[in-house]
């Protein structure tokens, strides 16, 4: 007994030397990598900076000059010859479906979970070769996939995300079939709920707890279904949903946690009740009309606006849902033309749900903004303005550091183009082609530099 004893003392105290010699150890070196004559595009201004040198070290930009860095003590740095492409920030979806977009409806109302979260990490690595680094999703079970993402598991880009979407009996997140109403008090959840798609919540208090759940499972903003849908099975489009007192509970619970909560919504009425209830941003709002504009310029209301038309990029829609996709489509243009008017804060997302062929267009779809705006300006609300719009998650953001810039300090998430995309802006819609360098917090995913 007493040799037992002695032996594991011995190993205790021989782990506790080891551990203490490790505390002495020194740290192994942050990586560097080096851009060499690059003109860059800081995610702000409209031009390109003249030949540049940039500096990344670890996850961030610690230095850019227009003069020759010195590598100094930075032993082992990797070179990257920019032979004058230009280097911008990684671009940002503020409206995406991790999970949602890379699957049909039928296979996410019926398949295995495991078979959902393979096909989203998949779709995921495909996002980030892209070059979206960042995305807000916007509804979808993609609190697992953004932690597989974070730890390593999978590539991907660095996720906000929403969770469930909250939504009111019969509004734009009830996917049940008419057969499950009326729902008994003991009824299971139902299939947007058990994957945690979206949730059905009626009254303050429902709509309270709701919240709070999605915070609990870290949610770093929550969306709420303010009006009707083109997706969803019973609600027109001029449907409000939700009520001022509904959406203060929501507000005031997502508050207590520091964040904020933003609603899809099309209508000025949807949008005015989700406003007098505390709401601080928008998703869609194609069918506004100058008063509710003026209301949000007013109070400082973010908008996400997303660019559809009936184009290439329209997502197939039959029968009713084609009706409301039309309606919709009808007010694109006006609702660009009052949020320029009235100088907005515009933020840009895609939108693409249920529709697994059109994910490879995230590009092209945002270099289609220039209908409306100028190429720099579409790149700056990709990357700058975006990440404004995720800064509003305060100390919810998942993600501490600045994005969407090139600036010394700034997180290094960055694309190296093959050409200039303020001159020629459908350089974003071929990345396959034309982003030779990918990188996310200071890792390069791709890299087809000759060197």
């Amino acid at each position: 007994m007493y040799l037992t004893c002695r032996s594991l003392l011995n190993a205790l105290v021989a782990a506790c030397c080891f551990a203490v010699g490790l505390s002495h150890a020194k740290e192994p070196p942050e990586s560097s990598i080096l851009f060499e004559n690059v003109r860059i595009f800081d995610g702000k201004t409209t031009t390109l900076s003249p030949p540049s040198n940039l500096l990344v070290r670890g996850n961030t930009i610690q230095k850019i000059s227009a003069d020759p860095i010195t590598l100094e003590g930075q032993a082992g740095t990797v070179v990257i010859k920019g032979e004058g492409h230009t280097l911008m920030p990684g671009l940002i979806d503020a409206h995406w479906h991790a999970t949602m977009a890379a699957l049909p409806l039928q296979v996410l109302m019926t398949a295995d979970i495991g078979y959902i979260n393979l096909a989203a990490g998949k779709q995921a690595q495909a996002t980030l070769m892209r070059g979206f680094t960042s995305v807000r999703d916007l509804s979808g079970p993609t609190f697992g996939l953004k932690r597989a993402i974070d730890d390593g598991l999978v590539e991907g880009p660095r996720i906000w995300p929403s969770g469930a979407m909250i939504s009111q009996t019969g509004g734009h997140g009830d996917f049940r079939l008419p057969y499950e109403v009326p729902t008994a008090r003991n009824a299971p959840l139902n299939r947007g709920e058990a994957i945690n798609g979206g949730v059905i919540a009626d009254g303050p208090d429902e709509v309270r707890k709701r919240v709070r759940e999605q915070l609990m499972l870290g949610a770093s903003q929550i969306k709420l279904a303010a009006g009707g849908g083109v997706s969803s099975f019973y609600d027109p489009i001029d449907v409000s949903q939700y009520t001022e007192a509904e959406f203060r509970a929501a507000v005031e619970a997502a508050e207590n946690w520091g964040t904020y909560v933003t609603v899809h919504a099309y209508t000025p009425r949807a949008i005015k009740t989700a406003i007098a209830g505390g709401v601080k941003s928008i998703d869609h709002g194609h069918l506004l009309d100058e008063e509710t504009v003026k209301l949000m310029a007013e109070k400082g209301i973010w908008l996400t606006l997303q660019p559809f038309l009936d184009n290439e990029f329209s997502n197939p829609q039959t029968g009713e849902a084609r009706v409301k996709q039309l309606q919709v489509y009808a007010g694109t243009d006006n609702a660009y033309k009052l949020a320029q008017k009235h100088n907005l804060k515009l933020a840009w997302g895609t939108d693409i749900l249920f529709n697994p062929r059109m994910v490879n267009r995230q590009g092209a779809i945002l270099a289609s903004m220039t209908r409306w705006y100028e190429p720099a300006e579409v790149l700056r609300m990709a990357t700058s303005t975006n990440a404004e719009l995720l800064q509003l998650s305060g100390p919810r953001n998942p993600y501490a550091g600045n994005l969407g810039v090139i600036e010394e300090g700034a997180l290094a998430d960055l694309l190296l183009v093959d050409g200039n995309p303020i001159d020629n802006i459908q350089l974003i819609a071929d990345p396959d082609k034309n982003f030779v360098v990918i990188m996310k917090d200071g890792k390069v995913y791709k890299n087809s530099v000759k060197q």
